[in-house]
């Protein structure tokens, strides 16, 4: 039995990068040894290991056979016989299809290191064109390294979406791999990969629609990326990179048929419903008056959920800026909108539901004592 370090760790160590997590392959090995040492079995679809003190995945070799369309259509097949090189041919990438022995000795087969040196994506054998879900992670890896995919590669993920492989991507797994390549160093480089193999309109065609457009493509991907650069969470990326998804439409048309269709979350979705209502308004030059703060604030509920108005905030600081001419100007929205906000929910509204003589009038009371907070604030 021989266990090899395999994929992503090896991958971040030549690249210098930290590593998450580690994963192993385990050559000549079979199930009952497995468990006689003490693994936990995990696997369903083919024998994964949790080791019994470091919890690590460790996995049999195994080779892998296209059985019927789309990402889950393959059979599996785990022995002693199966080899590392074997093991490796089944991966995506020649960058992820490395390996390092007991002793630390780099197994790299498909010429892994040097595409990393030079900064390629590409893949490690024909046989890649029979999983869909790879033409997204190419896409997404390309959004972390910013490296360039291969030319041939290329080809075969264009001949993927042209079979109609990327159809039988469900939902949630496009989801999880858009999340995943938004929260990436460079984002913006995914949805260009998508659309050079011409997948984007197969699996999210109100994006791919937006991005033909370049009047919006370039605020759309620019905020995206800005949004990376400072670090934003997932929502204000989502956010940044849709807020001109509707510039030729109301809501429902498009932004709400994309959420709809890739399941996304309802942080996310909510996000970018306020930065497409609300953020022209919040970044129109000069100060807006205390009576329009005050609706703003009533519309996004920001009362109720401020930190979520914070993030409209950042989201819309993330669109002004995305502007090459704006990349270095003050943004004061930002400063003005949350101390408005602050004075706004000083206000004791049960002072004033309680003194009210009329308890329709309420409401009304409350607003006018917020428009009076948010102007004495200035």
């Amino acid at each position: 039995m021989k266990i090899y370090c395999v994929g992503g760790a090896v991958r971040d160590e030549l690249l210098g990068l930290p590593v998450k997590d580690r994963d192993y392959v385990v050559v000549g090995a079979t199930v009952a040894e497995m468990l006689r040492l003490g693994y936990k079995q995990v696997g369903r679809d083919f024998p994964v290991f949790l080791h019994p003190q470091t919890k690590a995945d460790y996995a049999l070799a195994r080779t892998e056979r296209k059985t019927r369309p789309g990402y889950q259509g393959f059979e599996v097949f785990a022995s002693p016989e199966v080899t590392l090189e074997q093991d490796l041919a089944r991966r995506d990438l020649t960058i992820n299809a490395m390996a390092r022995d007991e002793a630390g000795r780099l197994v790299d087969p498909w010429g892994g290191k040097a595409d990393l040196k030079a900064g390629i994506l590409r893949h490690v054998s024909p046989a890649f064109v029979e999983d869909p879900v790879r033409v997204l992670r190419v896409a997404r890896f390309a959004a972390r390294f910013g490296f360039k995919v291969a030319d041939d590669t290329l080809r075969l993920m264009r001949e993927m979406v042209a079979r109609g492989e990327a159809d039988a991507l469900v939902p949630e797994r496009v989801w999880q791999e858009f999340a995943r390549g938004l929260m990436e160093k460079r984002p913006s480089r995914m949805f260009e990969v998508l659309e050079q193999a011409n997948a984007l309109p197969r699996i999210a065609r109100e994006l791919a629609m937006m991005l033909a457009d370049r009047t919006r493509r370039e605020p759309a991907l620019g905020a995206l990326d800005y949004a990376a650069s400072r670090d934003c969470g997932l929502a204000i990326r989502f956010a940044a990179l849709t807020h001109r998804i509707n510039d030729d439409a109301p809501y429902e048309s498009r932004l709400a048929t994309l959420c709809d269709r890739q399941r996304v979350p309802n942080d996310c979705r909510e996000m970018a419903r306020l930065a497409l209502s609300h953020c022209k308004l919040i970044n129109r030059p000069g100060p807006l008056p205390a009576e329009a703060i005050a609706q703003l604030l009533e519309r996004c509920d920001a009362y109720r959920k401020p930190e979520r108005f914070v993030d409209l905030l950042k989201c819309c600081a993330c669109i002004f800026h995305a502007v090459r001419e704006r990349r270095n100007s003050p943004f004061p929205q930002a400063v003005r909108l949350q101390a408005a906000l602050a004075a706004a929910r000083d206000v004791d509204a049960g002072a004033i539901a309680e003194t009210a003589p009329d308890p329709s009038t309420i409401g009304a009371r409350i607003h006018l004592a917020r428009v009076a907070a948010i102007a004495a604030a200035g």
